[in-house]
């Protein structure tokens, strides 16, 4: 990030990243070549973007089961984030994490999650770290709003108040808690939530990616300044369904014909031209970002399998030890 703010390309760089990288998955996984499952973010690139245009390699984030672009945009490598999510042993988790155990320690990605809220505490103790460290280094909380029912957030905040930690909640709230709209799981909007601890809330459109970087550079400087926690609540939508191939019979159709007019890509590149950036760039990026992917691909394919000896490491207890 510059003394003026995050680089638009790079931002836009980071978005299309991610939506050729979740597409590319999706075929991936279709073909049997990443296993388990995988839950996309196609249509939120906004959100990680924006939000990881304003960090530093020193901050921390924990995500969700829907993590991808989370970890793109902290700084994930093309070619380790293929080898991990494709099993690989030269993974950055030696391919045991997979899609919704991404970590990377060298660039302050803790971890995705399968279970809903738990990268919350995860962030929490991390945000405590930075504080007891006396850095002026920040952790990021990335939840659903599928979360807010669940009590961990709650006292999460509660500990992140009491405390003044360090510490940005980032809600992409995307209307559905899996398979429900969330209002049938929570009662009150998050601002209330967020309320109920004093802690700052700001509502916004997370598909325009330069809202997401006001908000969130905004929150991030606050805290780094002593403020205390913060909390940026993204509205955004999921373009595919909970997990891939999710048929989405609780989906109505009516909902799903539309989201193409939310797309985050389109808006950006509208505002990048209002700045005077050419076409002619933006199309050189597409071009470049498109062959990055392929390439990484490539080298997840290139590979290797685990042995044995390998994957057992670390999980199973030596014959005759306790």
């Amino acid at each position: 990030m510059s003394a003026d703010g995050p680089d638009l390309l790079e931002v836009y760089r980071r978005m299309l990243m991610i939506r050729l990288v979740e597409l590319r998955l999706s075929r991936l996984f279709a073909d049997g070549e990443v296993p388990g499952f995988i839950h996309l973010s196609v249509g939120q690139e906004a959100v990680a973007a924006g939000v990881g245009s304003v960090l530093r390699t020193t901050d921390t984030i924990a995500s969700t089961h829907r993590g991808h672009g989370h970890a793109l945009a902290k700084g994930i490598g093309l070619d380790d984030f293929f080898l991990e999510l494709m099993a690989k042993e030269e993974g950055i988790c030696r391919g045991r994490g997979g899609s919704m155990h991404v970590a990377s320690m060298a660039v302050g990605m803790l971890g995705a999650n399968a279970i809903v809220g738990a990268s919350i505490p995860i962030a929490l103790g991390s945000a405590l770290a930075h504080q007891l460290r006396g850095t002026d280094a920040v952790a990021v909380a990335y939840f659903g709003d599928g979360a807010m029912a669940e009590g961990v957030l709650h006292e999460s905040l509660n500990l992140a108040a009491l405390w003044s930690l360090p510490l940005l909640f980032v809600c992409e709230n995307n209307g559905w808690a899996e398979f429900s709209p969330t209002s049938r799981q929570f009662v009150a909007p998050l601002v209330k939530l967020a309320e109920a601890f004093a802690i700052p809330h700001v509502r916004i459109d997370g598909n325009d990616a330069l809202a997401v970087i006001a908000a969130a550079g905004a929150a991030v400087a606050d805290i780094r300044a002593g403020g205390g926690p913060r909390v940026v609540e993204c509205i955004t939508h999921r373009w595919r369904g909970h997990y891939e191939g999710d048929p989405q019979k609780y989906r109505d159709e009516s909902e799903i014909a539309v989201l193409g007019t939310y797309d985050p890509l389109p808006r950006m590149e509208a505002a990048m031209k209002d700045r005077g950036i050419a076409e002619a760039e933006i199309a050189a990026i597409r071009a470049e970002v498109a062959e990055e992917v392929e390439r990484a691909v490539e080298r997840g394919r290139a590979g290797h399998e685990p042995s044995w000896m390998s994957a057992s490491t670390d999980v199973y207890a030596a014959a005759g030890r306790a």
